[in-house]
C-alpha cells in the first residue's frame, strides 16, 4: 500500500525555535530561506499546490494570492495582527485564518515601555554622543530629559499589551488615561486607570502609546488635527501599525517642534526609506519592528502558527482561529 499523501505546506521566512522541525515530520515542508520575503510574483508561484500556508505580516493573502492556490485549506500568521489577510475572501473559501494572540504581550509591552523610557532620557542620543567623541565633561544642561515619574500616560486601546503597559506605568508613579470602545472598570480599579474621551487624552497626556489593530477607524487615528491637539512637548510612542500615525503630519509636528519627540516600531511603509525625513530628526527613535523579538516570544509564535495549520489540515479548529464561524 503506497504511503498517505503529506500536506504540502509552505513557510515564507525562516523561524526561530523548533516549530518547523516538528512541522516538517507531519507535511512536506518548503521554506523561503531567504532574509527578504518572497518578491509578489514568486509568492504566488510559490503557493501554487500547497495545502497549507504559514505567512508573516509582510505577506499578502488576498483574492489573486487565493485564485493563485487553489488547493490551499488552511493559513496560519506568526503576528496577533492579521491585516495582511483578507479574512473575509478566506472565509468565503471555508480556509480557516489562525493567529498567535497573547504570547506576545508581555514582550512588546516590555518594549513599548523601554521606547517610552528611551525616548523620555535621549538614550539613542547620548550613546551617539559619547561615540561621536563629544562627551568632554559632566555638564548640567547636557542632553536634558522629560520625567517619567508622575507623568500622564495616554492609552489609545486598552487590549492586552495596552493594560501590561498600564501595569508598567503604574510602578511609575504615572497618571494613565485611556480611550477605547469599551469601559473596563475592574482595571481603572485595579491599576488607577481614567477612561477619558480623544479630546482629553490628546490635551492632557505627556506620552500617548497606541495599542490598536489597524483597521478603517483607526488608520490616521493620530492625525494632523489631533497632533495639533495634544499637549505642547507631549510624545508619541507607536509600537501597533504604522498606519495608526499619519506620518507626514507626524514629521510636520516634530519638525515645528510642536511635539517632545516620537519614538516607532512600526512605520509607513516598512521598512523605512533611508531618504525618509523621519531619520533627519534628533527627537525620534525608530526601531525595526521588534517589539516581540525575544528568543523566547518568538519561539512560542512559531509554535503556535504550527499548531494553528496543523490542526486546520486534520480539519480542526485552531487553537487560535480568526474566522471560527467556519466550525460553527
Amino acid at each position: 500500500m503506497a504511503p498517505p499523501v503529506r500536506p504540502r505546506v509552505l513557510v515564507t521566512r525562516q523561524l526561530p525555535g523548533e516549530a518547523l522541525g516538528r512541522l516538517g515530520s507531519h507535511v512536506e515542508l518548503r521554506v523561503w530561506e531567504e532574509e527578504l520575503p518572497p518578491p509578489r510574483e514568486t509568492l504566488l508561484e510559490l503557493v501554487r499546490g500547497v495545502d497549507g500556508l504559514i505567512s508573516l505580516l509582510t505577506d499578502r493573502v488576498d483574492g489573486p494570492l487565493l485564485a493563485a492556490a487553489p488547493s490551499l485549506r488552511a493559513v496560519s500568521n506568526v503576528a496577533v495582527g492579521y491585516d495582511n489577510i483578507d479574512v473575509s475572501a478566506c472565509t468565503a473559501r471555508r480556509i480557516p485564518v489562525g493567529n498567535t494572540p497573547g504570547v506576545l504581550t508581555e514582550t512588546s509591552a516590555d518594549f513599548a515601555f523601554a521606547l517610552l523610557m528611551g525616548l523620555a532620557r535621549r538614550v539613542a542620543e547620548a550613546d551617539a554622543y559619547v561615540r561621536a567623541g563629544q562627551w568632554r565633561t559632566w555638564s548640567p544642561t547636557l542632553l536634558l530629559g522629560s520625567d517619567i515619574h508622575g507623568a500622564t500616560l495616554g492609552l489609545v486601546g486598552l487590549g492586552q499589551i495596552g493594560t501590561a503597559v498600564a501595569r508598567r506605568a503604574r510602578g511609575f508613579g504615572m497618571r494613565v488615561l485611556y480611550v477605547s470602545r469599551h469601559a473596563r472598570p475592574e482595571l481603572e480599579a485595579e491599576l488607577g486607570l481614567r477612561r477619558v474621551d480623544k479630546a482629553t487624552l490628546l490635551a492632557e497626556s505627556d506620552f500617548i502609546s497606541l495599542h490598536v489593530p489597524l483597521n478603517a477607524e483607526t488608520r490616521h487615528w493620530l492625525g494632523r488635527a489631533e497632533l495639533a491637539a495634544m499637549k505642547p512637548g507631549a510624545m508619541v510612542i507607536n509600537t501597533a501599525r504604522g498606519p495608526v500615525v499619519d506620518q507626514a503630519a507626524l514629521v510636520e509636528a516634530l519638525s515645528q517642534g510642536k511635539l517632545g519627540g516620537a519614538a516607532l516600531d512600526v512605520t509607513d511603509p516598512e521598512p523605512l526609506p533611508v531618504d525618509s525625513p523621519l531619520l533627519k530628526l534628533p527627537n525620534v527613535l525608530i526601531a525595526p519592528h521588534i517589539a516581540s523579538a525575544s528568543h523566547a516570544t518568538r519561539g512560542r509564535m512559531a509554535s503556535m502558527a504550527v499548531d494553528n495549520l496543523l490542526a486546520a489540515l486534520e480539519g480542526r479548529r485552531p487553537p487560535h482561529c480568526v474566522n471560527p464561524e467556519l466550525f460553527a
